[in-house]
């Protein structure tokens, strides 16, 4: 893992568009907000810097957008962990 991974990954706007279609459907109300306010948690999920990185050296288009990168059930979980209480 690198922290510059993490770093790109946090402002990966496919991936943070993914993250408020998740937060929507588990219930937040402002999406945008949340996700605002925990893109650098969700980007510093375990194992999701290493994703990025190894689809970054494999020249994916569009690792954010890609979910055999960081699966919509990783994004799930993540979203789940830092929603409760």
């Amino acid at each position: 893992m690198a922290y510059a991974h993490i770093a790109v990954l946090a402002q990966d706007n496919d991936f943070l568009q993914r993250s408020m279609a998740c937060a929507a459907t588990e219930g937040e109300v402002s999406p945008n907000a949340w996700v605002s306010e925990n893109q650098w948690q969700l980007a510093a999920t375990p194992g999701f810097g290493d994703k990025y990185a190894s689809a970054m050296e494999n020249e994916v288009e569009r690792p954010g957008l890609d979910p055999s990168v960081i699966s919509d059930g990783d994004i799930l979980s993540s979203v789940q962990a830092l929603r409760a209480p």
